[in-house]
């Protein structure tokens, strides 16, 4: 298998885990309504595991842009290389989306809340204030990939064996620092299926809040490439 088909089979996997977690805890008439913060950041983690696990003996499971140039600026990984894992990555995480709402149709048909059918694709807020939003998004994300830079060493590449230990930090980072912006660290998790909110025919939705989408993209860019130099520096 390509490494890019895994990264977008890898990425798919995650999206359509993490988003269907989120979906089952808040929209209407799910077997898991209302289960809470706890069930979704657990399923994000296991979402990671299954995500990892499945592709990482071929692509290295980068399925994170962050992650990918992080990599890059510790010159693990090609720069010719990033254009093919960032479009499979994007491509991944909408189709993922897409999956989503299919399994999901009725129940976001039967859901009233607008945010909370917004909040199945994307990350929000929970005070919108971009300065301090960025900044959570840049450390979530240097935490992120800075542990996994030591999870991977020393080939700083990721094998099935790391599935689980990503899966717990991924699961730590949502139970510790999620509750400000709800943690995207991931620009391909929030951008690709923010798109899919805003093409997808879901009725009684409200607009995609494209003017906060920058900073679940840039917070996770900068995280991870502060991760790398820090990687260099101080190992």
């Amino acid at each position: 298998m390509s490494p890019y088909i895994a990264e977008f089979i890898g990425t798919l996997l995650l999206i359509l885990l993490g988003d269907g977690v989120v979906a089952n805890v808040v929209l209407k008439g799910t077997k898991g309504e209302n289960s809470g913060w706890i069930v979704i950041t657990f399923g994000w983690g296991m979402a990671v595991f299954v995500g990892v696990f499945t592709v990482a003996a071929i692509s290295g499971a980068h399925i994170n842009p962050a992650v990918t140039l992080g990599m890059v600026t510790i010159g693990k990984f090609p720069v010719a290389d990033v254009p093919g894992y960032l479009l499979a990555q994007f491509s991944g995480a909408a189709a993922g989306a897409f999956l989503v709402w299919l399994i999901y149709k009725d129940h976001f048909k039967a859901t009233e809340n607008e945010d909370l059918k917004l909040a199945v694709f994307c990350t929000g807020p929970a005070i919108r204030n971009f300065v301090s939003n960025l900044i959570s998004e840049i450390v979530g994300t240097f935490v992120l990939v800075y542990a996994v830079m030591h999870i991977a060493a020393p080939e700083v590449k990721l094998g099935a064996v790391d599935a689980l230990p990503v899966a717990l930090l991924v699961f730590a980072i949502g139970l510790s620092l999620g509750g400000t912006t709800g943690y995207a660290i991931n620009p391909a998790r929030d951008l690709a299926p923010r798109i899919m909110h805003f093409l997808l025919p879901i009725p009684g939705k409200r607009d995609s809040d494209w003017g906060y989408a920058w900073i679940p993209v840039v917070g996770p860019v900068i995280g991870g490439v502060l991760a790398g130099c820090c990687f260099l520096a101080i190992g």
